[in-house]
């Protein structure tokens, strides 16, 4: 079994890392570039909406029954088993992609090269700025995959205080370049037209067109609308992620006494809109939307560590020494989310090989699903191992092609969205359940007349473990918005000329989350289509309902003496509060 060592700390920086990878810093210009800078602002905060929408859904049906693989569980539980094992494997087939993904993005921050003609338009005072060490891809692939391996195979405890200082760095670093970028905007070293130069004529806050595939420039609201849209498309692999803090559930030692779920919930999504939200602003006060190397026409498309906002900003201030180092820190960025993404793919499938359902019923396969469900020192080796051999789909590095790591990354967002949306529908369901448990008119759930239990279920209980004003409301937020995103974040490759590799790379997740499903249905109810139903549990006893035994509640401001405010208890408690949200 796996076992419950992390901390709370542990958890919210696991989540923290995990986000931050090479979202934020490689896909930040393309998003002032197809927005502008402050529509590029916008854009984050709106996704980052959808994202915790999605991320409150599945933190409070955790939050009350704390169960493994929560992920696909609850789904399986409240809609159907079929859908539910199908958002599992979306899930996993997500994380080993996106750690082929970051593989892939750590060979593009090795060939890290300014063009020379740029830098003299600049005025940079150096006439060459690359950094391209004579190592292969397929080395460089080959060294992290085992550095990947190695930091996995860790005992968790250690994995978890490793990640926390990784996630420390990361946050510090973010917060650096939101400081720096300030204040490179405040000194004005070169004068570019004063105060929010970036907004002004002849650039502007918002994008003025968009460029679709045929070279045809859409312009007008049309354009604004299109290049918003792409966009917000773009921020979403930045802000995958904040289920970890869910998937961590099963080894998480502080579920009650921390209320490590509402908590960590709340804290990762607060801290990634928030940091996102101003690092894209302040960059974007630096870096015009029709900068050369940010500038990026292809549906689908990733850069290199010469097209991040964040190196190009340093450059046009005449910063030495800044380029290279943030170019450096987006690989070590890179690395420690692979890293992550292969602990959360080992813990899905470890998850699903507890879920004898979720696989066919061969003799081959069951002896595999054992093995997949073991675990030593608390961590599932095999699991781990099954889930780090996909990263070898990194050697994809080696034809160097940025389209190739966009279509990649945007096979693991739709993936991603599909089981968000999978989620949101799941809550709405848990919703309606709860409300008639608590009512005490669920006929399977034992002493259902007794006050003490009915109380268990009803969301205004004192001690309810989790919960969100208005969470109803949310959910079906979090559904519109990952659909809207799903249906249309390839509506550009279906212009002429067709390009069928990003047609595809943006609508297969759709294809296969729909085969696994059928492949359910027949695994469960036969072949004829007539005779396929829906099977959910809707089961509200396994585990047992889990209460908050905090009082007062973590992560409310409750004053020691509320007559008198100046007291030390009061600055006492104060304090304790916020350092519940920092730490």
């Amino acid at each position: 079994i796996l076992r419950p060592v992390l901390s709370e700390r542990h958890v919210n920086m696991m989540s923290f890392s995990q986000c931050i990878g090479i979202g934020l810093f490689l896909q930040s210009g393309r998003t002032i570039f197809l927005a502008g800078p402050g529509l590029a602002t916008l854009a984050y905060f709106l996704t980052g909406t959808v994202m915790w929408s999605s991320a409150a859904c599945l933190g409070e049906m955790t939050a009350l029954f704390p169960v493994k693989g929560p992920i696909f569980e609850f789904p399986r539980r409240f809609l159907d088993e079929s859908l539910g094992y199908a958002a599992g494997w979306m899930t996993w087939f997500s994380w080993i992609v996106l750690i082929a993904a970051e593989l892939v993005a750590i060979t593009h921050m090795f060939q890290f090269k300014y063009p020379p003609e740029q830098l003299a338009i600049d005025g940079y005072p150096d006439s060459k700025l690359q950094w391209t060490p004579h190592i292969s891809p397929t080395v460089i692939v080959l060294i992290f995959l085992v550095l990947f391996l190695l930091m996995n195979l860790l005992p968790v405890l250690q994995f978890g205080q490793l990640e926390y200082v990784f996630g420390i760095i990361k946050m510090t670093f973010i917060i650096l370049m939101i400081v720096l970028n300030t204040v490179l905007h405040s000194l004005q070293r070169v004068p570019r037209g004063g105060h929010f130069w970036t907004y002004n004529s002849p650039y502007s806050a918002g994008s003025q067109n968009i460029t679709l595939p045929n070279n045809y420039v859409l312009t007008g609201f049309p354009g604004k609308l299109g290049g918003m849209w792409e966009a917000m498309t773009t921020c979403l692999f930045g802000m995958i992620g904040f289920e970890t803090v869910a998937i961590t559930a099963a080894e998480n030692r502080h579920l009650r006494t921390e209320e490590t779920v509402k908590i960590g919930t709340r804290k990762i999504s607060l801290r990634i809109i928030v940091l996102y939200t101003l690092a894209t602003f302040t960059v974007g006060l630096n870096v015009p939307y029709t900068y050369p190397l940010i500038q990026d026409t292809h549906v689908i498309s990733f850069g290199y560590g010469q097209n991040s906002a964040f190196v190009i900003s340093t450059v046009l201030n005449h910063l030495r020494v800044w380029p290279y180092f943030i170019n450096d820190f987006i690989i070590f960025s890179a690395t420690t989310a692979g890293i992550n993404g292969i602990y959360n793919a080992s813990r899905t499938l470890h998850a699903l090989a507890s879920t004898h359902n979720a696989w066919p019923d061969w003799a081959p396969v069951e002896s595999f699903r054992r093995r997949l469900e073991r675990t030593r020192y608390g961590v599932p080796h095999t699991a781990v191992f099954v889930s780090w051999l996909f990263g070898f789909l990194g050697f994809l590095a080696s034809n160097q092609n940025s389209q190739i790591l966009g279509r990649m990354v945007r096979c693991v967002v739709i993936a991603m969205l599909i089981v968000y949306a999978v989620i949101g529908a799941s809550f709405l369901e848990f919703y309606k359940c709860l409300k008639i448990a608590a009512q005490g008119d669920d006929e399977n759930i034992d002493d259902r007349e007794d006050p003490t239990i009915r109380q268990l279920y009803d969301r205004n209980f004192r001690q309810y473990p989790y919960k969100s004003h208005g969470q109803w409301l949310r959910a079906c937020y979090a559904i519109t918005g990952c659909s809207l995103f799903i249906l249309f974040n390839g509506w550009r490759t279906f212009v002429q000329p067709i390009n069928v590799a990003d047609l595809i790379a943006c609508y297969i997740p759709i294809l296969l989350f729909a085969i696994i499903i059928v492949g359910y249905q027949i695994k469960l109810n036969g072949w004829n289509p007539f005779r396929w139903r829906r099977r959910s549990s809707r089961d509200l006893q396994n585990p047992r309902p889990q209460i908050a035994v905090n009082s007062p509640r973590r992560g409310h401001l409750s004053l020691k003496d509320p007559d008198n405010l100046f007291t030390t208890a009061n600055a006492r408690r104060f304090f304790q509060w916020v350092w519940v949200w920092l730490k």
